[in-house]
């Protein structure tokens, strides 16, 4: 009876689990990027109810810091790196989707609902690095 080892050995093999460890901790890092802007943005800057306007700017400081952790280290033996735009480009529609998905539970959770304003962190960190790590993995960097 298999009891998962040859499941494990299997991802192993395949990178797929060492790939899953790396986007995890450059996921981890990219979420305490993404805090650290946007938390100070809800509480000094913007008025209450515009938590959802700390957004854009706490994803595209996260994303550019994950792109390149992603490209070197997450995704480093799998798939090719190119030069161009392609990659880049894809990459930022990959995020963009993890964009809509985090500013979808900030205005519904906290501007809607009025719930505190780093409750949307937890699906943030939960639901969105599943979908993008998926993506990443196939589509960008695949």
């Amino acid at each position: 009876m298999d009891t998962g080892t040859g499941r494990i050995e299997s991802l192993l093999n395949h990178g797929l689990l060492g790939q899953l460890v790396r986007f995890g901790i450059v996921g981890v890092l990219s979420t305490a990027v993404y805090a650290a802007v946007y938390l100070p943005l809800v509480y000094r800057v913007l008025p209450t109810g515009y938590a959802f306007v700390a957004v854009l700017p706490a994803f595209v400081v996260a994303a550019a810091f994950g792109f390149v952790a992603h490209g070197r280290w997450s995704f480093r033996d799998h798939g090719e790196r190119r030069g161009g735009a392609e990659q880049p480009l894809k990459f930022l529609v990959v995020q963009g989707f993890g964009m809509a998905l985090n500013a979808g539970f900030t205005f519904v959770i906290a501007d809607m609902a009025g719930g505190p304003e780093w409750l949307p962190l937890v699906p943030a960190m939960l639901v969105t690095p599943i979908a993008t790590f998926a993506l990443n993995r196939k589509w960008v960097f695949g």
